[in-house]
């Protein structure tokens, strides 16, 4: 079993997309028995929130769902739990880099570091605070670094 993590601000965004992307995608594969995916924010901001609508409606229409899922912050076994732990920005990568066991830090990667078609290694940008086509933008990013990340997993299986 491999586990993957989506690790944003307040999970409530753009670490749920990454969730529901890629379990969509896992499942398509006939994969789901063989890989995990779970999502958490760096913030304690929205436990127990569900994700924001704004990238719930954004999703709907391209077949993803979020139901049931649910904001929660990373912990501590997180690291040793999870064998990807995919930070959505820079930001989330240094915290979880300085937070992480000096031994599995190479678990630790940048999503869009997996994309096929955007820049590699860059940071998927925070819609939170701004237009509502912000959440389709993030979900082309994520779907783009889902579908490499998909094909590294499969190699691993």
């Amino acid at each position: 079993m491999i586990r993957v993590l989506f690790v944003c601000t307040g999970n409530i965004c753009r670490s749920p997309t990454g969730e529901a992307v890629l379990k969509a995608k896992v499942a398509e594969a006939g994969l789901a028995d063989r890989i995990q995916v779970d999502s958490a924010g760096i913030t304690a901001y929205h436990i127990g929130e569900a994700p924001d609508a704004r990238s719930r409606a954004a999703a709907r229409p391209r077949g993803y769902s979020m139901d049931g899922q649910k904001a929660r912050q990373v912990e501590k076994a997180d690291f040793e739990g999870f064998d990807y732990i995919l930070a959505l920005d820079r930001g989330h990568f240094r915290t979880l880099h300085r937070a992480c066991p000096e031994a599995l830090r190479d678990r630790i990667h940048m999503l869009m570091d997996f994309a096929i078609h955007h820049a590699k290694g860059g940071d998927v940008p925070d819609p939170y605070y701004g237009a509502e086509d912000g959440f389709n933008t993030v979900l082309t990013m994520v779907e783009d670094a889902c579908d490499g990340l998909l094909a590294d997993l499969k190699a691993r299986l």
